[in-house]
């Protein structure tokens, strides 16, 4: 409580999070204003009976429900990063430019990645609205009204990714994970309400239950995300001038989870693709639309079929993206640069190896969590019933662990300025 007064009591820190409010509070508004022409009846017995489309609505913050402004959500910049960090394994080159230009080439990944999502909202929006139209979601629309709203749907993407941007500059946390954490905990009020309208007395144990798992789930994404392995580093005396340097002790602190909630968020973009191509096929044959729509619909009305494939994926993006944000190579560089090494282990080829044979074990164990955390919902959801219960186990992971970044965000700048204070 006394660190919650003292953010406030800091002029700079309480400006920096008023903008922030103040800048979700207009993607809220955004979300609430629909696109024209929708039946909102039709729609909400869609979502009710869709449980992909309902999973995507979450992340949405609820835009989608209701064909908002900004329907889908941050959903197509999230798969331009994911092209454009494919394409850096396909073109060695790309990642050695984001590398070896530290800040410029970061920014020029963000700039070409912020291109890249114009086409993407507009193919996806696109997508969706001749997918709701096929499913007698939203009535037909003539050519100038679709037109129309796919650029509204696209304008109102790159605002929120816009929005995002200036968030992260603020440096309280990653603006488009806060984003998809705002839209998940605005969702959270609607979900409690519809788990108490289904309650009868009967099902008290399993909503103590679920209350406990919930609990535990919180408590186990903690755990894994502040786990680290602490590999011992060594640095060699030298000397300059006359000054003697190194010869002490530290360590290289590896974090279980590298990926954070990003393997989640990518999982999901993938699992929805299938669908948008399926739509899109409607522009060469309708035949063919159909028949790739009936395959993906039947697919993943199978929930071991689908749980297995969200549980691989998520897997495979845990490893993914941690090969992208950590490189064996560039730590052993540095470490060698700074007299640094493994105790009993070369420096150079052989401390990459053994980094390497690290991040693989610990990666491997942070995968199967998330993994886990990712499908139990849809365990739970088909031992109870309770379809309400089915959304719960990744928006819960992506809440806790945005919650615990912004924790840590506020928590440094309150250090910086105790230390300036000193």
């Amino acid at each position: 409580m006394n660190k919650v007064l003292q953010i406030f009591k800091i002029p700079d820190l309480r400006r920096k999070i008023l903008i922030v409010l103040l800048l979700l509070g207009v993607f809220r508004l955004l979300a609430a204003i629909p696109i024209p022409g929708v039946d909102a009846q039709r729609l909400e017995d869609f979502f009710s009976s869709n449980k992909l489309f309902g999973f995507l609505n979450i992340f949405s913050g609820g835009g989608l429900s209701n064909l908002s402004l900004v329907m889908l959500g941050v959903g197509p910049y999230i798969t331009a990063v994911i092209v454009m960090q494919l394409l850096m394994i396909v073109f060695p080159k790309l990642k050695e430019a984001y590398y070896e230009e530290g800040a410029e080439g970061r920014e020029k990944f963000n700039r070409i990645s912020r291109y890249l999502t114009i086409p993407f909202a507009g193919l996806q929006g696109y997508g969706f609205l001749n997918l709701l139209v096929s499913r007698g979601a939203i009535a037909p629309l003539p050519l100038p009204a679709v037109i129309a709203n796919v650029i509204v749907i696209t304008a109102g993407t790159m605002l929120l990714v816009w929005i995002g941007e200036i968030i992260s500059e603020y440096k309280l946390g990653n603006g488009i994970s806060i984003i998809i954490f705002s839209g998940i905990v605005a969702g959270l009020p609607r979900t409690i309400a519809s788990s108490i309208a289904s309650y009868t007395p009967e099902m008290l144990p399993t909503y103590i239950g679920f209350v406990i798992l919930s609990v535990a789930v919180i408590a186990a994404v903690t755990h894994i995300n502040e786990g680290e392995r602490k590999v011992p580093v060594s640095y060699a005396k030298r000397v300059r001038g006359n000054k003697l340097y190194g010869g002490s002790a530290s360590y290289l602190p590896l974090k279980i989870n590298q990926a954070g909630v990003i393997p989640i968020i990518f999982a999901i973009s993938v699992l929805l693709f299938p669908q948008f191509i399926s739509q899109m096929a409607a522009l060469i044959s309708s035949d063919l639309s159909l028949k790739l729509n009936e395959f993906v619909t039947n697919f993943f009305s199978n929930p071991v079929a689908y749980s297995m494939l969200y549980f691989l994926l998520v897997m495979l993006f845990t490893y993914f993206y941690t090969s992208i944000t950590f490189d064996p190579d560039e730590i052993s560089r540095t470490l060698q640069q700074n007299g640094g090494f493994l105790p009993g282990i070369r420096p150079g080829s052989q401390t990459t190896a053994v980094l390497k044979h690290i991040v693989h074990r610990i990666t491997f164990f942070g995968a199967i969590f998330l993994g886990l955390v990712a499908i139990l919902p849809n365990i739970t959801q088909g031992l109870t019933g309770i379809q309400t219960f089915s959304i719960g186990g990744a928006a819960l992971l992506i809440v806790v662990a945005v919650a615990l970044d912004i924790m840590k965000q506020l928590q440094s700048q309150l250090s910086v300025r105790e230390y300036e204070q000193i």
